[in-house]
């Protein structure tokens, strides 16, 4: 851990600007909880964000057509990327990663509040977005059946305080999308909540059209080496990870590296030997920053849940540069260890990220408060 002079330095900045942030929110108590750990179910799936309920087997990857019975094309050859673009170094005083407690649904602007805070507590957006930026937000918007309450989609305002700080940082663009494995991605932009939010806080919500798919080669790629991304994604200037924290039937969790699923076609393959191939697109890929919905998490019959009974309401925003970190302190909330997350150990093995929280500097703080909570390992 850094000194205790570097705490001290990101509490006394942030008092600064919390009545900006917060308004007239109240401090609250911070609960401490023990979640239980999640129950095993499958759940059928069609051309999946998510999991499958079983592996299909490799295939060449094609692009993959808007209906079934579209034409087919072989997808174009993607030039030489930079997509994996290295997040800017921690400044210093801020905190490696925030965790922000107080994300109230019920309460107006709470969870924009959380999100600012955990930005601000990181750095800021600015050490992320630059004049002109192109940005893409990634949120979890991986089914049409069920609004934000359910937990298996990413909270709308947590999108949109994102979408207001990025074009507050002068952001030039900032779209928003995902290709949802039900429904269509329309209906699914709709009943997440997400588009209606996006709009209103001055961003674009795009339907990532087949015809846009590239086969790029992966140079980190250990079990692929090749598959067709989004074009869009590998040419933007930042794009940032949003995923909702939920159980998942066969990755046990869903979390920032399992969300990236959503930038590529073809994606039944990648569930066959799943944590070294999820680390593998990951390698290509790499947000430059993550921020983890944890408002409200689904605990079981995960992705797509459907019942309240499976919802635990956490009030928690997570962010920070490194995914993995995020996702290895998200796996505590599940009562998990990151070890127990295929493509979280793979990912770190690969040295994507790490898993070693006591390394970081890691903020945990009450949205109506200023005070370190001390972090519980699970």
């Amino acid at each position: 851990m850094r000194a205790v002079t570097r705490r001290q330095v990101l509490l006394g900045s942030a008092a600064a600007t919390l009545s900006a942030l917060v308004g007239a929110c109240a401090p609250r108590a911070v609960a401490t909880h023990t979640p239980p750990a999640p129950t095993s179910a499958v759940t059928a799936e069609t051309h999946p964000t998510e999991s499958p309920p079983t592996p299909a087997p490799a295939t060449t990857a094609t692009a993959t057509a808007a209906t079934a019975d579209a034409p087919t094309a072989p997808p174009p050859t993607a030039p030489p990327t930079s997509a994996a673009k290295e997040p800017s170094p921690t400044p210093l005083g801020a905190a490696d990663m925030a965790v922000v407690r107080g994300a109230d649904p019920a309460a107006t602007g709470a969870v924009a509040a959380a999100t600012e805070r955990a930005l601000a507590a990181i750095g800021g957006i600015e050490r992320f977005v630059k004049p002109g930026y192109d940005v893409i937000i990634k949120p979890n918007i991986c089914n049409a059946n069920h609004g934000p309450e359910y937990a298996s989609t990413t909270n709308p305002e947590v999108v949109a305080a994102l979408v207001r700080m990025c074009l507050g940082a002068g952001a030039k663009r900032v779209r928003a999308m995902d290709y949802p494995f039900s429904g269509t991605a329309a209906r699914a932009y709709v009943t997440s909540g997400i588009e209606e939010a996006v709009r209103a806080a001055g961003g674009e919500m795009e339907v990532m059209a087949p015809m846009a798919y590239v086969e790029a080669d992966i140079p980190e790629g250990q079990d692929i080496k090749r598959w067709p991304f989004y074009q869009p994604i590998l040419e933007a200037d930042l794009v940032i990870n949003v995923p909702i924290a939920k159980h998942h039937s066969l990755a046990r969790l869903t979390l920032a590296g399992k969300n990236l699923l959503g930038v590529i076609d073809n994606r039944s393959a990648i569930h066959r030997n799943m944590g070294a191939r999820i680390a593998d697109l990951a390698s290509h890929v790499r947000p430059q920053l993550t921020v983890m919905d944890a408002v409200r998490i689904l605990m079981a019959n995960g992705p797509t849940g459907g019942n309240l009974n499976d919802v635990k309401q956490i009030e928690t925003v997570i962010a920070g540069a490194d995914w993995v970190a995020v996702d290895a302190y998200a796996t505590s909330l599940f009562g998990l260890r990151p070890e127990d997350v295929s493509y979280i150990a793979a990912a770190a093995e690969r040295g994507l990220g790490t898993t070693d929280l006591d390394s970081m500097e890691v903020a945990e703080l009450d949205l109506g408060g200023m005070a370190y909570i001390p972090r519980q390992h699970p």
